[in-house]
């Protein structure tokens, strides 16, 4: 399948997308190094100037062409934006999974086709396989603290027929042993952590620069004020920080959010984290599904969850809407949190919870 195939490559600076460029090269691939430059705030400093010259050194380091592919415009408006809004709105959305959708699997794919590429590929630990059905299917990464199809639920089958995913075979430590021994510029590395466009930056920092925050009451569950917050835009359900509690328990057990009044301006918290009701229905919306949806199927409502089972029913194509039952009573998902839902390994699509 290699031979006289060309792979565009989404070079990030980082360790595992030059392990899946190295890897494609090695199989036979014509391979082009791209770096996508994304929006950033004028207020923070922002270090891909580094990025990209890290990721030019690899590219150097492998003897392959390199581009630059500008999606700072989409990022912008299909991501930091929604971000912003949702947040506004007392939701909370996930920009990562916003930006495969709409950067690194919209603009680079379409500005890779531009070239004549036949694939695109970054460093994402999952696989592509073959489903039952004949078409192609997203599979959980080897490594099971790495595996990232939580964040790439919202591919359709167009964008993943067209996607690589070269060290989604292989456990972190053994992508970093190749980096090593190849010799690549960034072999040591540290992971990038954070949000794509605010790297350590606090959430309420940054959203404080775009929203109105005002300080409210923190609240019991009888209702009685037992501290402050920082506005309740940037909270959301099952946070434990960022709000000063007033009169602390003796055994100095921590508060979550369970509940938050954006129009009140109140947050709601207690010492045990909000359950859903056993048999809860939670409405999905921006539905994508890649194959047909079994009536039973497991289900994450966050990164690195341990899956649980849940009933599927009420699905409109045309509305892109669904209904999810989870078995037994979970945690109290936030709405505007993604919803993943998986047949054993693979990854079926999923939704931003909408109601719940």
């Amino acid at each position: 399948m290699s031979k006289g195939k060309t792979v565009f490559v989404g070079l990030s600076g980082g360790v595992d997308s030059s392990v899946a460029a190295l890897r494609l090269l090695q199989s036979g691939y014509n391979v082009v190094g791209i770096f996508i430059k994304v929006w950033h705030p004028d207020f923070l400093v922002c270090n891909w100037e580094k990025e990209r010259l890290d990721a030019m050194r690899v590219a150097a380091h492998l003897g392959i062409p390199f581009l630059t592919c500008d999606g700072e415009a989409a990022y912008r408006d299909e991501v930091a934006k929604d971000f912003i809004a949702g947040y506004e709105a007392g939701i909370t959305p996930n920009p990562d999974i916003l930006c495969n959708q709409y950067v690194k699997f919209g603009v680079f794919r379409a500005f890779a086709k531009s070239f004549g590429a036949d694939f695109i590929a970054t460093g994402h630990y999952a696989e592509r396989v073959i489903h039952q059905d004949g078409t192609p299917a997203l599979k959980r990464g080897n490594d099971p603290e790495k595996d990232q199809t939580y964040f790439l639920w919202s591919l359709t089958k167009e964008q993943l027929a067209d996607s690589l995913f070269p060290v989604g075979d292989s456990p972190k430590s053994t992508i970093r042993r190749v980096a090593q021994a190849t010799g690549l510029p960034v072999a040591s590395k540290h992971d990038s952590q954070g949000i794509c466009f605010l790297g350590q930056i606090d959430i309420g920092d940054f959203l404080s620069h775009y929203l109105e925050l005002t300080p409210g009451p923190v609240l019991d569950i009888a209702g009685t004020v037992i501290g402050t917050h920082r506005g309740a835009q940037i909270y959301t359900v099952g946070q434990r920080h960022g709000f000063t509690i007033h009169t602390q328990n003796a055994t100095q057990t921590p508060y979550y959010v369970i509940k938050k009044d954006v129009s009140r301006n109140t947050l709601i918290v207690d010492t045990t984290r909000a359950t859903t009701a056993p048999l809860a229905t939670w409405q999905l919306s921006r539905v994508v599904m890649r194959h047909h949806v079994p009536k039973r199927v497991e289900a994450q409502i966050r990164y690195r969850q341990t899956p649980f089972a849940v009933t599927i029913q009420g699905f409109d194509t045309q509305d892109n809407t669904l209904e999810v039952i989870p078995d037994h009573s979970t945690e109290q998902p936030a709405l505007g949190q993604s919803c993943v839902l998986y047949d054993g390994d693979i990854c079926l699509g999923g939704g931003m919870i909408a109601a719940c």
